[in-house]
């Protein structure tokens, strides 16, 4: 803990002072360009992760990632999607699912989080991503078999995303973007979901290709005017 508190004293005499600007102009309001949910896990840090700055980002956090489908059952992780989208206008969402997840661990051995009642209830969400890894590789290695949850659970909880009114509805319309992400801690990398060839390929990769996409798509569009 002295650490922390440590931590607050320098950004009180240190960095504030340096970025006191940006910090009066976020005490006026926050305009983020994207919502980005990933893990609770202590190693992901979201504004390192993109480098972001504070204003950029509007997080949430929990374990395994997960977004319950909508229902009447108002939750933090259903209104802060809510608020988000219809009052800050968010255009993009990003969730982000990351190698080694304990959360992801416990779905695959149950026993592990025995004796924890709320947390084997929340890990239910991700029962289809489960289901879909042992109909595909029932054979695989434990870690083969955790590679794929992390991949499936993310896209899972994409599905799960678009069942929320306010998403479904600024998604039909085009006015939010949906990405679903995979961060590999030891490497550095973050695979991102790519729809036309329909597994993660490097996010740099994923969004050239996104980019050179849209870029040919406007050109047919000029070239039939």
């Amino acid at each position: 803990m002295s650490k922390i508190i440590d931590g607050i004293v320098r950004f009180k005499s240190d960095i504030y002072p340096e970025r006191k600007e940006l910090f009066n102009r976020l005490a006026q309001g926050q305009h983020p360009e994207a919502l980005f949910i990933t893990c609770s896990d202590s190693r992901i840090d979201p504004n390192l992760l993109v480098h972001t700055e504070p204003g950029e980002l509007f997080i949430i956090r929990n374990a395994g990632n997960i977004v319950p489908p909508h229902n009447n059952y108002t939750g933090g992780v259903t209104a802060s999607i809510e608020y988000a989208v219809a009052a800050l206008g968010i255009e993009h969402i990003v969730i982000c699912g990351h190698s080694g997840c304990g959360a992801m661990e416990g779905v695959m051995r149950p026993d592990d989080v025995e004796g924890l009642p709320h947390v084997q209830q929340w890990l239910s969400y991700t029962k289809a991503a489960q289901q879909i890894v042992e109909e595909r590789i029932p054979n695989a290695s434990f870690d083969e078999k955790l590679a794929m949850l992390t991949e499936e659970n993310v896209l899972l909880q994409l599905r799960h995303i678009q069942t929320h009114p306010h998403v479904a509805a600024k998604y039909a319309t085009g006015k939010v973007q949906l990405h679903a992400w995979v961060y590999d801690i030891g490497s550095g990398v973050v695979k991102a979901y790519d729809d036309m060839s329909r597994c993660f390929v490097p996010v740099e990769e994923c969004y050239q290709e996104q980019a050179h996409a849209l870029a040919r798509k406007n050109a047919d569009g000029c070239s039939h005017k």
